[in-house]
């Protein structure tokens, strides 16, 4: 329903029909008929009065297909689904029976995947600040690799691989000093920024060696990121030229052939029609090519590839679904009037408009509507001006409480940056399946919110 609008509402093109569903930005299952929107074979509202609202509803099928996609296309590449766009032990094991591996970046994410059985040696952990006993867990473990992020971290894992007379497989990140054509907040690559050991300055290198060196510490190869939400390989080739040249210097001035490299992840996803995002066939394709392009300038052998989805397997596999609690007009410069939709989540549920100023699409679930569409904004309910979900939209122009308003794409990032700010009760999330329903995460309470406040006995 949303058109392409660089600035803001002057560029939003009215739609012919608000209560058509733009497929493209849905999850497979996802249908809408007489204005009722359906996933998984469930109609949200018979969702909404088992579950309640806000909920995230997240499509099985959709996810296990995506992560499928990614497994076929990229056949010759170990697949690591990025657990920070969101983990839970259901969805740990679907990538376990799906054949994909898992890159963690924290203990509690590691966690996860120790409580769901998930192959250890299948694990990659990153982070640029691993505490010392988040290191040794992950050796204890037996994870399969290591993804070093500073000297430091370097010391610190060549000890505990020492004390306890293990080794462990370690990469190298690196940053390629790539200024990727997203949000400042999430672009890695470019050099003033926390991840990774420059290329430039040598401390790549240098970083290198020092594992090279380390008798507990198996050199992998170099890892590389160069942000998120990406819809063009021209970074990744840009990266991959740069890092491809410094797996060649290893090999000739530190003696040692690396067997792997990491390209990371980052592929973008359309959270409104102006996104245009490439199928993974179309990425494997486009990413191989520059890679044995570059390995054929360098005269080396291609190392062992790998890439890190996360966005782009889950966001469009899971929606937001509120309920409207109040509709008021606002006139705006003009003599254009937005309609101020308030939901019963916003910015502990989805804190990415606030955070990224990130777009989103919304949809009415529960009813058809006759209204001509009119220009709406759909906020939460926190003490914020900020707190917005989706900043503009049509939306048929009789919205009113009641209403349950869909967004899709929430799959990234939304329940796992989610928080209780205002005491607010985090959403569940239930899964969705040939008709029926399932919890993956139940819906907080406030005994959760007590559970920790332990101020009064």
């Amino acid at each position: 329903m949303r058109a392409n609008r660089p600035g803001g509402p002057h560029w939003l093109r009215e739609p012919s029909d608000p209560d058509a569903l733009v497929t493209s930005l849905w999850s497979q299952t996802a249908t809408k008929a007489d204005g009722v929107l359906s996933v998984g074979g469930v109609s949200l509202p018979e969702l909404v009065r088992e579950h309640g609202s806000p909920a995230y509803v997240l499509d099985e099928a959709d996810f296990r297909s995506r992560a499928r996609a990614f497994r076929d296309a990229f056949g010759a590449y170990d697949v690591y689904y990025a657990g920070k766009a969101f983990l839970c032990t259901t969805v740990v094991r679907w990538l376990a029976e799906e054949g994909l591996s898992l890159d963690v970046c924290s203990g509690g994410e590691l966690a996860v995947a120790e409580r769901a059985g998930f192959p250890m040696e299948r694990v990659g952990f990153h982070g640029n600040n691993k505490t010392v006993a988040e290191l040794e867990r992950a050796v204890e473990l037996g994870v399969g690799r290591v993804i070093v992020d500073s000297f430091h971290e370097i010391e610190r894992l060549a000890s505990v691989t020492s004390e306890r007379g293990r080794t462990v497989g370690v990469m190298v990140r690196v940053t390629a000093g790539v200024e990727a054509h997203t949000h400042e907040y999430i672009a890695t690559a470019h050099e003033d920024q926390k991840f990774g050991f420059s290329i430039a300055s040598g401390d790549a290198l240098e970083a290198v060696r020092r594992v090279h060196a380390a008798p507990g510490l198996r050199l992998l190869g170099l890892h590389s990121h160069i942000g998120s939400q990406i819809f063009d390989t021209s970074g990744f080739e840009v990266a991959a030229r740069r890092v491809l040249t410094l797996h060649a210097q290893v090999s000739e001035e530190v003696g040692v052939e690396m067997p792997e490299m990491d390209l990371g992840g980052g592929f973008g996803i359309a959270y409104t029609t102006q996104d245009d995002p490439s199928d993974p066939a179309q990425l494997a394709t486009e990413i191989t090519k520059i890679v044995q392009h570059e390995c054929r300038a360098l005269r080396v052998a291609e190392p062992r590839l790998s890439i890190e989805p996360g966005r782009a397997i889950v966001g469009p596999s899971m929606c937001t679904v509120y309920e409207v609690g109040t509709v008021k007009e606002v006139a705006l410069d003009g003599g254009l009037v937005r309609t101020y939709v308030s939901v019963d989540g916003g910015m502990s549920d989805n804190i990415r408009t606030a955070l990224y100023d990130a777009d989103y699409s919304a949809t009415i679930a529960s009813r058809v509507s006759g209204s001509a569409p009119a220009l709406a904004r759909v906020v939460g309910k926190h003490c914020e001006a900020g707190d917005i979900v989706v900043k503009d939209e049509f939306l048929p122009g009789d919205v009113r409480p009641g209403d349950l308003v869909a967004v899709p794409g929430t799959g990234a990032y939304c329940r796992s940056m989610a928080s209780n700010y205002n005491h607010a009760l985090r959403p569940p999330v239930i899964g969705v399946r040939d008709g029926k329903t399932f919890t993956v995460l139940r819906r907080e309470t406030e005994a959760d919110l007590f559970a920790t406040d332990v101020g009064v006995l």
